[in-house]
């Protein structure tokens, strides 16, 4: 199968992130690879790459925060609510300031409500919300909640400014540049966004575009591979006996060890040599432990079902 991990690559600029997985499985050769949450093709910056087993991993990727650098243009509004897409209108901006600009994020920040956008990879009647917008059909979407935990003005210089924004899972930050512009009366669209951070992943540590772009083989990428652990730093960590890791292997519920007897929800759990097994649920009370999602690495699958 090969090795497992996480390869934290800097996305470029009009690659879909679909594309930039197809191209590393093609230099990995990997038996699977997927990536932990879509960027927009024309967005750049921090792609987690999930190699292997560490695939099992993409939910709990998907929930982490996320950063963001957003250039929001004021006076034009268009389809795909950034730069990308048809122009629907346009307005003169006024001589608004930074205070201005910051009185405006204020209600954004917390729990929201978002309609998702058209352009979106949404399903809607067995086809995605993208695929209807591109023959102009529009259909009515219900307001999702998101969470903003923070709106930070990096600068201004109109009649675009630059936003910071650290958000939870599920948000679409074009459709926050537009409502954004219709708070302050002008309208608006994304201008350009780059995420800087993907839970513990940063872009300071993304192999830059370039060099994913320019290889010719996968050597550089399982070198820089990092374990599949390093997603999970938040969930408390608990070390099994090696007949109950073994137990676990086989998709059974097991004794969970007096040294975690405080821990609840989800866990990390190791072998008692150290080994990653994966993740798991405290049940019972908090005194068993169950697989929730169980990474094999390179060891054998199980021949047989748990009972």
């Amino acid at each position: 199968m090969g090795r497992s991990g996480i390869l934290v690559i800097e996305k470029g600029a009009g690659i879909s992130s679909f594309q930039a997985v197809a191209h590393l499985r093609r230099l990995l050769r990997a038996h699977k690879v997927g990536h932990g949450g879509t960027l927009d093709p024309e967005a750049t910056g921090v792609l987690p790459i999930l190699v292997n087993e560490a695939t099992k991993l993409t939910p709990h990727l998907a929930d982490h925060d996320k950063e963001y650098l957003a250039t929001v243009r004021l006076g034009v509004v268009t389809n795909t609510q950034d730069l990308t897409g048809a122009v629907l209108r346009t307005s003169p901006v006024p001589a608004l300031t930074a205070e201005d600009i910051r009185s405006a994020l204020t209600p954004f920040v917390g729990t929201i409500r978002q309609i998702p956008p058209m352009f979106s990879a949404i399903h809607h009647g067995g086809q995605r919300l993208y695929e209807l917008a591109r023959r102009g059909v529009e259909v009515e979407r219900e307001p999702r909640e998101v969470s903003i935990h923070a709106l930070v003005l990096e600068s201004v210089a109109l009649p675009s400014f630059t936003l910071r924004i650290v958000c939870g899972r599920g948000t679409y930050v074009r459709t926050l540049c537009s409502d954004l512009g219709e708070a302050l009366g002008t309208g608006a669209a994304m201008e350009k966004l780059v995420r800087t951070r993907v839970g513990p992943y940063t872009l300071e540590d993304a192999l830059p575009w370039d060099r994913v772009r320019e290889a010719r083989d996968g050597v550089l990428f399982w070198d820089r591979l990092l374990p599949s652990d390093s997603a999970l730093g938040h969930l408390p960590a608990v070390g099994l006996a090696p007949a109950d890791g073994e137990a676990l292997l086989h998709g059974r519920t097991v004794p969970l060890p007096a040294a975690s007897s405080g821990a609840r929800g989800l866990v990390r759990l190791y072998a008692a040599d150290g080994e990653f097994l994966g993740v798991g649920q405290v049940v019972t009370g908090g005194v068993q432990v169950k697989p929730e999602r169980i990474l094999h690495g390179d060891r054998p699958r199980p021949r047989f079902l748990p009972a």
